[in-house]
């Protein structure tokens, strides 16, 4: 059985601070091929799509299509504000390695 990914409330709390609902959009996270250790992170503010899983918490939504599911199984979706930036990072246990920019990744 697959686990779906964890959504923090940080994260939610970011979405709805960038009014992300009131566009009709939530935060698209998706995993393609690519990147300097074979797999990336893909995030962005989209509409979901009918066969979409579509992650809700305060308003707002988190949404994973069905062929980036298996590699976010367990995976947590957090917003993290640092000296170098504010961005959403995901904390993937079935990530084996990831390079120092954290989008990309191997299993």
């Amino acid at each position: 059985m697959q686990m779906p990914p964890i959504v923090t409330e940080r994260a939610f709390e970011r979405l709805a601070e960038i009014g992300a609902s009131g566009q009709g959009m939530g935060l698209r996270v998706a995993v393609e091929g690519g990147g300097c250790s074979g797999f990336q992170y893909d995030i962005k503010l989209d509409q979901a799509a009918a066969d979409d899983l579509v992650l809700k918490g305060k308003g707002e939504s988190v949404i994973v299509d069905l062929v980036s599911l298996p590699f976010l199984q367990n995976a947590t979706i957090d917003f993290e504000e640092e000296i170098i930036g504010a961005r959403f990072v995901i904390n993937n246990p079935n990530a084996s390695s990831s390079c120092g920019c954290g989008v990309s990744f191997s299993m």
